[in-house]
C-alpha cells in the first residue's frame, strides 16, 4: 500500500476542516480527519444485531446528508444501513477513518460516496493518482476484511461554488467516475452509477433535484435510493 495517501498532507494540514460549502468547522489537531465524530455511535451500532448494520455508507457530505430527515432519513435505518458522511471530507480523510467507522464495525459490505472534495480542492491541488490510492486502499482493506465493496460514482457538479478557482469541475469528475468503474471491474467490486438520475442535459446535477450545483435535495435522494438498493439489496 503506497503510504503518501496516509501520510503526505495529514500532519502539516491546518486544524480546519472546509465544509463542501465553505464554512469552518473546528477539528482537533491531531483529529484532523476527524475520528471522534462517529466515536459514540460506532460504540452503540457494533451492539446492532447484523441485519441493523449490513452496509456502511462512507461518504462526504452527499452521504452525511441523504441520512438526514429532512432528506430520507427513514432510508438508511430501513435497510439496515449506516451513515458515515462528513461535510467537505476528501478521500484522504475518508481513508484515516475507514477503520473505526467501516472495518471496525463489521459489516456485510461498504458504499463508497467520495471525489466531490477532491476535485475541488479541499485538501489542496487535485491529485488524480492520490485520490485514486485512497480509493483503491479502502475498498482494499474492506475486501480482506471480507466486506463487499461498492463504489458509487462522484455525482455531478457543473460548480463548486464556495472554490470558484476550480472552474467546472466535470470532466475531472468524469475522468475519476472511469476510473473507478475500470478499479471495481478489475478488482471484483461493483460499480453504482448514480449518473443517469442525477445529470441533466449538460453534465450537471439536474435543477430540481438539487439544493445546489453540488448537493442533491430530498428529490435527489429519492431518485438515488432506488439506484443503491437495486444493488445492495439482496447483500
Amino acid at each position: 500500500m503506497n503510504r503518501r495517501h496516509l501520510l503526505a498532507t495529514a500532519p502539516l494540514l491546518p486544524m480546519l476542516a472546509v465544509t463542501q460549502a465553505g464554512a469552518a468547522e473546528p477539528v482537533q489537531a491531531l483529529d484532523w480527519a476527524n475520528r471522534a465524530r462517529y466515536a459514540a455511535a460506532n460504540t452503540a451500532d457494533k451492539a446492532l444485531p447484523a441485519d441493523k448494520r449490513r452496509v456502511v455508507f462512507m461518504g462526504d457530505s452527499i452521504t452525511e446528508n441523504w441520512a438526514r430527515p429532512e432528506h430520507d432519513g427513514a432510508f438508511f435505518p430501513t435497510h439496515g444501513f449506516i451513515g458515515r458522511g462528513i461535510s467537505g471530507q476528501t478521500t484522504s480523510q475518508m481513508l484515516l477513518r475507514f477503520t473505526p467507522d467501516v472495518l471496525e464495525l463489521a459489516p456485510r459490505a461498504v458504499h463508497i460516496l467520495a471525489g466531490t472534495n477532491d476535485v475541488a480542492e479541499n485538501g489542496g491541488t487535485y491529485d488524480p493518482a492520490l485520490t485514486h490510492d485512497n480509493l483503491a486502499a479502502m475498498a482494499s482493506l474492506a475486501k480482506a476484511a471480507g466486506i463487499k465493496v461498492f463504489i458509487g460514482s462522484v455525482p455531478p457538479a457543473r460548480d463548486v461554488y464556495w472554490r470558484k478557482s476550480v472552474g467546472d469541475p466535470t470532466e475531472r469528475i468524469l475522468a475519476l467516475n472511469t476510473w473507478i468503474a475500470v478499479l471495481c471491474r478489475d478488482q471484483g467490486h461493483t460499480y453504482i452509477d448514480y449518473w443517469p438520475v442525477l445529470a441533466d442535459a449538460n453534465k450537471g446535477l439536474k435543477a430540481e433535484l438539487g439544493l445546489d450545483p453540488v448537493h442533491p435535495n430530498r428529490a435527489g435522494y429519492l431518485a438515488m435510493g432506488p439506484v443503491a438498493l437495486k444493488v445492495l439489496a439482496g447483500i
